[in-house]
């Protein structure tokens, strides 16, 4: 028993946002599991006619931002589906801080199961009533890790059966290493949209510090500028850190790719790479798909002790250091490269976790949520 249809209410490619490759992702594998999932595309600005490329076959709605037609017309289209799933993080639909959200949840007479990608545990106020009537209007709240699931019950006062944790999935990227040519110098990486609070000068120095001590290490930073990062200061941050590479002397360690990155291309990075940094400044961050590609990929990984990174590394997968720390990232790194059975023992832990986050099995415990909200709402087909 499953419903007929679902929508996905979320940005959606070629918008270049987590929240957008997610969705394509979470729609790919549930269409491979045989269900029949569309998506309501969340836009800034209404597209023309002709000014990009025809949109996706299974776009069957743009909601336009601060659009009160588009708003009242997605409505309609989403209460023709069985239910609906919904990606919410704070700053993606109109209004501040995307309060436009609640009266659309409101208005709707199918079941919603909302995916919270943020869950602060300092809101403002408005975002702390946004959030609260967010929840008030879902049937039920997917959070990816069991930290944001315990946010929202002590901070928020959530009702616990209305809280589900399913995993942010992985593509699999599970291929053997590539193989290094004598005097090639390991690779760390760090990928994904690239901002201020991603913390890679931290990392730089980082590379720094093992140069001074005897060890060169390659560094490759992959991923463009996050668009509104884009819109708002064009390339000053890598500006930034390419300035910071240069001064320390480590043009030559120290390597850029500035594309958004398709699968192929990133699998071929992860191959190459020994380890995976995760340098970010942020101590809010809940959910991290890049860590969860590198765990999954079997990848050791050094992080700052954000919770999603606590929550996960802990088992011994990765190793955790303080944020805006080069000389702890420095440390890290020269235990993973030098300590003798280190490295593979991190990455049979990440293997050890590696089956439940990948899509499909994602993809799986989504289909089975959906069914059992639309079922206690009477609404499932044979």
């Amino acid at each position: 028993m499953v419903p007929k249809a679902y929508a996905l209410l979320s940005t959606y490619p070629p918008t270049q946002c987590g929240l957008a490759t997610f969705s394509a992702a979470l729609l790919t594998h549930l269409r491979g599991l045989g269900d029949h999932a569309c998506v309501v595309r969340v836009l800034d600005e209404e597209v023309l006619p002709g000014s990009v490329p025809r949109a996706a076959p299974e776009i069957v709605h743009d909601l336009v931002n601060g659009s009160a037609r588009s708003a009242a017309v997605a409505v309609d289209v989403i209460n023709g589906f069985d239910a609906v799933i919904v990606q919410h993080e704070y700053g993606i639909y109109g209004g501040p801080d995307g309060q436009d959200l609640v009266p659309l949840l409101n208005a709707l007479r199918v079941p919603s199961i909302v995916v919270l990608h943020t869950v602060l545990a300092r809101p403002t106020a408005r975002q702390r009533a946004i959030l609260d009537d967010v929840i008030a209007s879902a049937s039920k709240v997917v959070t990816m890790t069991r930290t944001a699931r315990t946010r929202l019950l002590d901070i928020y006062g959530t009702d616990p059966a209305k809280v589900v944790v399913i995993p942010h999935g992985a593509a699999d990227y599970r291929v053997p290493a590539t193989l290094r040519q004598a005097g090639q110098p390991p690779v760390v990486l760090t990928w994904g949209l690239l901002g201020p609070g991603k913390g890679i000068e931290h990392a730089i120095d980082a590379i720094a510090l093992l140069r001074d001590r005897g060890l060169n290490v390659a560094y490759t930073v992959a991923g463009q500028t996050h668009p509104r990062v884009q819109a708002r200061d064009g390339e000053a941050y890598r500006g930034s850190l390419l300035a910071r590479a240069k001064s320390h002397g480590l043009a030559h360690l120290v390597r850029f790719d500035g594309r958004f990155l398709p699968a192929g291309v990133l699998g071929e990075l992860i191959a190459g790479a020994d380890v995976v940094v995760l340098p970010y400044d942020s101590l809010e961050q809940v959910t991290s798909g890049v860590l969860i590609e590198a765990i999954t990929a079997g990848k050791p990984v050094i992080s700052t002790s954000f919770p999603h990174a606590i929550e996960v590394l802990g088992g011994g997968a990765g190793l955790l250091v303080e944020r805006q720390d080069p000389a702890g990232i420095a440390g890290a790194l020269h235990r993973v490269l030098t300590e003798p059975g280190l490295s593979a023992r991190m990455s049979r832990h990440a293997g050890d976790l590696a089956p439940q986050l990948l899509w499909p099995a994602v993809a799986r415990r989504y289909r089975n949520l959906v069914a059992t909200v639309a079922r206690s709402r009477g609404g499932v087909v044979a």
